[in-house]
């Protein structure tokens, strides 16, 4: 195997004052003179950059057809994958926190060489869909809001993204922050559509608990919500991120940098599965009477206007760009991970967002955008299965985790997950080929 690439020290010199308080913070809370919302918030942040995965606008395309389409039918769909990421979500920061390695490193290390050239390959994909539809999400919400061609979105979202991913240059802190507030925009405006459109909250929480598919173009359209919310590249990111965080100097500390981890996971999660909750919601009381079916986030917008005003209709397009400025800048992260993990070496951050970009112009001046992206969901969850697989395999090895090893009953509720995750896609592949 290739040996595993160190990373380089940074200097001290272009390290923001926000990253060393948070540094200093995080020790002091190790050393139990912080407590209680002190002492968490400053490991706060790595599980928050995972979720903007959970809110991309891949989860807009397929959350707006799952309303328009089936109502409130599908919400346990979304429960049951949020509640399953959060389990691999903490899994993966596990992982970065008591390896001090990431995923991908991982692998490669502890993997046969032609399972890993496939993993990477997989990955790489995966990561390329994932960021075809974020790159998509957000040009669209800019066109449509400033009316101008999604050509030139697509250009705008490019260039924010690459100016958001150079705060990165001064440690961890200034672009977590930026992430949160994007991440914050996309909560407070979802509730603000909640408000303008009241639900049948009783229909909503009897679907959210009670399972149902009723055709194959549900079960489809489960696949492609999983895989917009289950995502293939934040299982790599987490430990990216955890793994470079405050170095715990011993077995207490490991376990209280994990406790931090697994409330940061819910916490962030939880908020990421209360937006992908509230899309569907929103989706269903505006679109399923007047527009069943509905799968075009373009048309979505138009139809808004008319039925909630020019306002709000601008506050689901402000969400829209929040979420595909704040994501794309992620998924480049990601993939600079996966890259660097998988092979060991990577290339400069800039030069990959430019790469990812062509697939998204291509998109733009050849296929209907929206059916990208929700083909590109479904994309990822036929990949999802792969990482997923290898932390429960890394996960239960003593010799990785040491004494850290997943326990039975969490080994249980993964490998059940994987395994349904599985069969729901060789569902899909069957009802694909017939």
């Amino acid at each position: 195997m290739l040996p595993l690439l160190q990373k380089p020290p940074v200097r001290l010199a272009l390290i923001s004052g926000t990253t060393l308080q948070t540094e200093v913070a995080a020790r002091e809370a190790l050393d139990g003179r912080r407590k209680g919302v002190q002492g968490f918030l400053p490991f706060a942040g790595p599980a928050i950059m995972a979720s903007v995965g959970y809110m991309d606008p891949g989860n807009f395309a397929t959350n707006i057809q799952a309303g328009s389409t089936y109502g409130y039918q599908l919400l346990w769909v979304v429960l049951t994958a949020n509640l399953v990421a959060m389990l691999f979500q903490g899994m993966s920061a596990k992982l970065g926190i008591v390896t001090r390695r990431n995923l991908a490193e991982l692998c490669r290390e502890q993997f046969p060489r032609p399972v890993v050239a496939g993993m990477w390959i997989a990955s790489e994909i995966a990561a390329m869909a994932t960021d075809l539809a974020e790159f998509l999400g957000g040009a669209l919400g800019i066109s449509l809001l400033f009316h101008v061609s999604l050509l030139c979105g697509l250009g705008i979202t490019g260039v924010v993204t690459i100016a958001i991913l150079q705060l990165d240059r001064s440690g961890f802190r200034p672009l977590e922050l930026v992430i949160a507030a994007l991440v914050g925009v996309i909560g407070l405006s979802y509730l603000w559509e909640l408000f303008i459109v009241p639900p049948d909250w009783g229909a909503a929480l009897f679907h959210t608990v009670v399972p149902q598919l009723h055709d194959r173009s549900a079960i489809a359209l489960a696949a492609a919500i999983i895989g917009a919310t289950i995502m293939p590249h934040t299982l790599y990111l987490h430990s990216g991120l955890t793994q470079s965080r405050t170095a715990a100097r011993n077995d207490t500390e490991r376990r209280s940098v994990l406790r931090f981890s697994n409330r940061e996971v819910v916490i962030a999660l939880g908020f990421a599965g209360l937006v992908n909750l509230a899309m569907v919601i929103m989706s269903t009381s505006l679109f399923s009477k007047s527009t069943p079916g509905i799968a075009d986030i373009g048309v979505a917008y138009h139809t808004l206007v008319p039925a909630i005003g020019a306002g709000a209709a601008g506050v689901f397009l402000v969400a829209l760009i929040a979420s595909g400025i704040a994501s794309s800048a992620v998924g480049t992260m990601a993939g600079q991970v996966i890259m660097q993990g998988f092979v060991g070496f990577s290339v400069p951050v800039w030069a990959r967002r430019l790469i990812t970009m062509v697939p998204a112009f291509v998109v733009a001046l050849c296929c209907n955008t929206t059916s990208a992206m929700i083909l590109s969901q479904v994309v990822l969850s036929f990949v999802l299965p792969l990482p997923m697989i290898a932390l429960v395999v890394l996960s239960s090895r003593k010799s990785v985790m040491g004494d850290f090893v997943m326990g039975t009953r969490t080994a249980f509720a993964a490998v059940v997950a994987t395994v349904l995750i599985v069969l729901l896609n060789v569902v899909l592949i069957r009802q694909m080929l017939t």
